[in-house]
């Protein structure tokens, strides 16, 4: 006999429930404290993704618990150590208050839509806010991850997630995905003002760096768009800031393993740029739009490091987009594109209808 999906319990729900739009904005995750304890905790369920290593599982598993969680955790716990607040992980922090400063955006223009955030791995994963979403009465759910280039590794993961969750869930809200919006003129307009306002406060580079999280160069030719949307990112936003072709390099960070990933590698371009002559350099990380152990270990610390050993002056580290007001609203126009179609009624226009609904006994069950 087939064997019936575990349902799990559903909120309450009545009949002639007014409809409500949500917005669900998702991040990789963070360890809940920079120990290796937690770490390894992390780690287990990030590297055990099949989307996020691609190799023979058994093979990958040994190599995981066998090797890789004995000696990565502590060495990783220390790096983040150097980064972590008192609010917490700065992905964690950066993506609340994203979620937030959307959400207050959305009701300064009238919108009712609930936004919250959701981690693909750790704590307040995405299961998790789904049925909280629910629980607040979303009908109709817009799946934003924090990733504005496509990749199997990452967005097509978020996806893998919400659609587990629909497997245990008896009623489903109506779904939208935003794929990617490398391109998106919000998320360009956002990049160049940051960049600009860098740039006014203390003046232009000689180059520009814009370093991408790398992925394995095998993903590229089994049919992943990552590189090519980077590379589009990339040129819009020189374009945007008006640079020729050898005031920006692009480049890709955070190998990890000996596989070849995507080229040129963030640190030796650095390292050979000081080598040239180069004394001084900017550098982004477009691809995150949160600022996290990458951005604010991996090239504010180690990077502007390798730079200067090998003979650069002065180095830069422009800050992701964060909570900047033009991302904030780059989101909203984002969202407001996807979500086209779908009544978006005012506060007001909400609570009239609600009150109707209640006038008329349509609350109750039938």
């Amino acid at each position: 006999m087939p064997i019936k999906p575990a349902f799990t319990p559903e909120p309450a729900y009545t009949h002639g429930q007014a409809p409500r739009t949500a917005v669900l904005l998702c991040n990789l995750g963070t360890p809940e404290a920079p120990t290796a304890k937690a770490l390894r905790t992390y780690l287990a369920e990030f590297l055990g993704d099949r989307r996020v290593v691609e190799i023979p599982r058994l093979l990958w598993l040994a190599i995981l618990h066998g090797i890789i969680l004995r000696v990565r955790p502590a060495k990783s716990a220390l790096k983040y150590a150097s980064i972590w607040t008192d609010a917490g992980s700065p992905l964690k922090v950066w993506t609340e208050r994203q979620a937030q400063a959307l959400q207050a955006a959305f009701h300064h223009h009238g919108e009712d839509v609930i936004v919250d955030y959701a981690m693909r791995y750790g704590s307040r994963n995405i299961p998790t806010q789904l049925d909280a979403l629910k629980a607040q009465g979303a009908t109709r759910v817009l799946v934003l991850p924090a990733y504005p280039q496509y990749s199997g590794t990452t967005t097509a993961s978020v996806f893998d997630a919400v659609y587990r969750w629909g497997l245990s869930t008896r009623l489903l809200p109506e779904f939208r995905f935003i794929n990617h919006y490398h391109d998106h003129a919000g998320y360009i307009g956002a990049l160049t003002s940051r960049v600009r306002q860098h740039w006014a406060e203390h003046g232009q580079a000689e180059r520009l760096v814009m370093s991408f999280h790398g992925v394995p160069e095998r993903t590229l030719h089994l049919g992943d768009p990552y590189h090519c949307e980077c590379y589009k990112t990339a040129r819009l936003l020189a374009e945007a800031l008006g640079l020729r072709k050898d005031q920006y390099q692009v480049t890709f960070q955070s190998r990890f393993g000996k596989a070849k990933w995507l080229q040129p590698y963030t640190e030796p371009t650095l390292i050979a740029m000081a080598q040239q002559g180069v004394k001084r350099v900017d550098l982004i990380c477009p691809g995150f739009t949160s600022d996290c152990l990458e951005t604010l270990e991996e090239i504010a610390q180690e990077a502007q490091e390798a730079f200067h050993h090998a003979g650069g002056e002065i180095f830069h580290y422009i800050a992701c987009l964060n909570d900047s007001p033009q991302w904030v609203e780059g989101m909203r126009s984002l969202c407001l594109q996807q979500m086209g179609g779908w009544p978006l009624p005012t506060h007001q226009a909400q609570d009239l209808e609600i009150s109707r609904q209640q006038a008329l006994g349509l609350g109750a069950e039938n």
